[in-house]
């Protein structure tokens, strides 16, 4: 889930069976219109990426944190989190192309919403560490068309929530579960 959790702040919670509901928040890359990690999600469900963001959070990996209790002592949440950097690591070294995929998976999202800004706004400036379209192969061409079709549709979705609410999704799945 993606949740607006202040007038410029978001948090992404994911929750499964296995590792309970655990958040980032503050999430990074806030934007009115489109949340960094919901671009992550889409790059990663559209190109089936499993060593990224999400995939590997799907398998309890990540920088996510427990969900707060209030009830959780300082000594708890030191143990987590070394598990959780023990639980990174492996997937790490399990993963072959995990950091292959992590890397492909944020310089996608990060092309996606400079897309599309610049299908909003075609004055807006490619930053330079943006690849012209000339420089992806027509397989990426398309996906980044798809997910930026998908961001023209959940923009003003994120644009209406109120702080508390929220988007969500099942992974890897890029249509929303919440309405």
């Amino acid at each position: 889930m993606f949740k607006r959790t202040g007038q410029r702040r978001y948090a992404t919670v994911v929750t499964d069976a296995a590792h309970g509901a655990r958040e980032l928040d503050p999430a990074p890359g806030y934007h009115d219109d489109v949340p960094h990690d919901l671009a992550h999600y889409l790059v990663e469900c559209e190109l089936g990426l499993t060593g990224g963001v999400f995939g590997r959070a799907a398998r309890g990996g990540g920088a996510f944190r427990p969900v707060s209790t209030g009830a959780q002592d300082a000594r708890a949440a030191r143990r987590h989190s070394r598990k959780q950097r023990q639980r990174e690591n492996r997937l790490r070294l399990t993963d072959h192309d995990g950091d292959n995929e992590m890397n492909l998976s944020e310089q996608l999202a990060g092309l996606c919403l400079v897309y599309w800004a610049r299908r909003h706004d075609p004055t807006a400036r490619r930053p330079s560490w943006a690849a012209a379209e000339a420089e992806l192969d027509e397989s990426r061409r398309a996906a980044l068309e798809r997910i930026v079709d998908r961001l023209d549709v959940l923009a003003p979705r994120w644009r209406a929530l109120r702080v508390g609410d929220g988007i969500g999704f099942t992974w890897p799945h890029p249509e929303p579960t919440t309405p």
